[in-house]
């Protein structure tokens, strides 16, 4: 089984997939991770540098990759991987994927990603919480389409990442 956590930036993807890795025992591939380490820049500079499009073509890359490796796996996805070209159509057609969509409120994630926006290419621009919200509230609106199509759906406010993995482990079984 292939279990794909997706989410908006911010939601806990990287996190709780490492706890989600190591309950069920299978390795992890961070989509993220995996571009930095290929390109050997962080993700702001490849945004920088080469930028969005050649990241989200990278991001499919990886996404074929994974999807090839016989592998149990999970793999956090980036905040917009299900959400370019043909990606959520790739994860929903292999046989045992599974997607967990990481729910948040808008106000959940500002106050998440405001303090750390520096570190994030798609709002390092935004100056004020109220420019990140709206931000952030049109992109969710836009993304929800493909966020909803998650197989399972799991709120992520006030739980710890060993609580929510526990969740998912269970509800996959």
């Amino acid at each position: 089984m292939k279990i794909f956590l997706s989410g908006y930036m911010g939601s806990g993807k990287s996190v709780i997939s490492q706890k989600l890795s190591t309950k069920l025992a299978y390795p992890l591939i961070d989509i993220d991770e995996q571009i930095s380490l290929i390109e050997e820049m962080t993700i702001p500079e490849i945004f920088k540098f080469k930028g969005e499009l050649y990241f989200r073509r990278m991001e499919t890359r990886i996404l074929e990759d994974v999807l090839e490796d016989p592998n149990d796996l999970i793999v956090a996805l980036g905040g917009g991987t299900p959400c370019y070209g043909t990606n959520l159509d790739l994860i929903k057609n292999f046989p045992e994927s599974k997607m967990v969509y990481l729910k948040a409120s808008v106000e959940f994630l500002v106050k998440r990603l405001f303090k750390e926006k520096s570190q994030r290419p798609m709002i390092s621009h935004l100056e004020t919480e109220d420019d990140l919200e709206d931000f952030v509230r049109k992109h969710l609106f836009e993304r929800g389409y493909y966020y909803n199509q998650a197989n399972l759906v799991v709120n992520v406010e006030n739980r710890t990442p060993n609580e929510i993995a526990n969740e998912i482990a269970d509800k996959l079984k």
